[in-house]
C-alpha cells in the first residue's frame, strides 16, 4: 500500500473497487482478495487471445525500450518463449499477432503498463485476472466465483515523463467488467467507469476506441488495425490469472 494512502482512498465501504495505475494497484492489492488489470490496449487483449488459444503468458516489467536484452534474457531463464518486437512476424505485444499462437506455448510479454501492474501484484495475495473488453463478462464470472472485495485497475498509459496518462480505453474496460458485477456492492468510482462503457456501447465501442488518443497512438506506430480486436465486447469466455507463475486459464 502506498505510505501516502489515507485510509478513505481504500474505498472500503464498497466490495468493487477501481482505482489507476501503479499506486491503485498496490493500494487494491493491499485489501482486495481479487485484482483485475485492464489494460485494453494492448496488453491484457494479448493476453485474452494468447489464453483463449491455451497458451500462457509470463508478464514482465518494461521501464524503456533499452531493457529488451535484459527482458529476453530473462524469459530464457524461466523456460519461456521470448515476446518478439512490436513490428516484428514474431508474437509480440500486437494482439494480432498472437491469433495463430500454438497450445501450450509459454510466452513473455513485457509492457509498461498492464504487463507491469500484473508483474507487480502477482503473488502478492489476492487473485490476479488480466481483464479486457474481450473478456468482460468471463473474468466478472470469475472474481464472483471468489468471496471478498474485487479491486478494478485501469492501467492507464505514460507520458514521456513517466506519470501516468489516464487512457479512457481502460476506464471503458474496467466499466465493461464492473457491469456484471452487482449493482450494490459498486464504489462511485467503480459506478462511474461502468457509466463511461454504458455511453461508449450506446455509441459503438469500435467507434470509441478507434477515435481515442491511444489508437492514435497506435496508428502512428503502425498498429492501428488491432483495435478491432480489443473491442470485441465479450468476444472470449477466456479468463486470464496468475497460476503457477504464469497468467493462463484458471
Amino acid at each position: 500500500m502506498p505510505v501516502d494512502a489515507r485510509p478513505e482512498h481504500r474505498q472500503r465501504r464498497h466490495e468493487i473497487r477501481l482505482e489507476w495505475g501503479p499506486e491503485g494497484a498496490a493500494l487494491l492489492a493491499a485489501k482486495c482478495a481479487v485484482v483485475i488489470v485492464v489494460d485494453v490496449l494492448s496488453f491484457s487483449t494479448a493476453v485474452d487471445i494468447a489464453v483463449g488459444r491455451g497458451a500462457a503468458i509470463l508478464p514482465q516489467r518494461r521501464v524503456g525500450r533499452a531493457d529488451r536484452a535484459a527482458e529476453e534474457a530473462e524469459a530464457r531463464a524461466l523456460g519461456v518463449q521470448p515476446a518478439g518486437p512490436r513490428g516484428g512476424t514474431r508474437p509480440s505485444l500486437r494482439p494480432s499477432s498472437l491469433m495463430e499462437l500454438p497450445a501450450g506455448t509459454r510466452l513473455a510479454l513485457p509492457s509498461p503498463n498492464g504487463a507491469t501492474l500484473c508483474a507487480a501484484v502477482a503473488g502478492n495475495g489476492p487473485v490476479l485476472f488480466a481483464g479486457c473488453l474481450r473478456n468482460a463478462s468471463a473474468v466478472a464470472a470469475a472474481a464472483r466465483a471468489i468471496e471478498g472485495p474485487v479491486g478494478l485497475v485501469s492501467a492507464g498509459e505514460r507520458w514521456p515523463g513517466g506519470t501516468l496518462r489516464v487512457a479512457i480505453e481502460d476506464a471503458i474496460g474496467a466499466g465493461a467488467i464492473a457491469a456484471a458485477l452487482p449493482a450494490a456492492d459498486r464504489s462511485p468510482e467503480a459506478e462511474q467507469a461502468v457509466a463511461q462503457f454504458a455511453a461508449a456501447r450506446d455509441r459503438g465501442l469500435a467507434d470509441v476506441l478507434a477515435a481515442c488518443a491511444s489508437r492514435q497512438e497506435l496508428i502512428a506506430d503502425g498498429y492501428g488495425a488491432d483495435v478491432t480486436l480489443a473491442a470485441a465486447l465479450d468476444a472470449s469466455t477466456a479468463a486470464p490469472r496468475w497460476r503457477d507463475g504464469l497468467l493462463q486459464a484458471g
